[in-house]
């Protein structure tokens, strides 16, 4: 069987709840996994004002460590499976306090995933966004 999250995703707008300064007019999320069970994460968007935006790959290694992130010194990443459909992934920083969080959840047919996200943007503020996505 293969893993429920391997494969490109799409934003629906219509399902989706958005921050007011978060609101994509379209998005692509892909998952990749590799031999050691790290998940990459990949997204790419249109923000409102029409702009093509990009993220920084994100690798989800479900596993309960936490792992330097990439690019964000004093940052940690530790992601869990809670159960085969679930991920949940959180950015801690070296206080222990949260700095940003994700649980990413596809549905038992594999054609739509809900990601509920939180955390602070590049410019400090902080967002929380409830996102459905349906599967390319």
């Amino acid at each position: 069987m293969s893993d429920p999250f391997v494969g490109t995703w799409t934003l629906n707008p219509r399902r989706s709840a958005f921050d007011a300064n978060h609101t994509p007019s379209e998005a692509t999320m892909t998952w990749e996994q590799e031999a050691d069970g790290t998940y990459v994460l990949l997204a790419a968007g249109v923000g409102a004002t029409g702009k093509r935006c990009e993220e920084q790959a994100q690798r989800l290694r479900p596993d309960g460590v936490a792992y330097p992130v990439d690019g964000f010194p004093g940052l940690a990443s530790v992601t869990t499976r809670p159960n085969g459909n679930t991920i949940r992934a959180e950015a801690k920083r070296e206080d222990g306090s949260l700095a940003g969080e994700g649980t990413y959840a596809v549905a038992e047919d594999g054609q739509t995933m809900t990601a509920t996200t939180k955390g602070f943007d590049s410019q400090l503020r902080p967002f929380t966004q409830h996102t459905v996505w349906d599967r390319a």
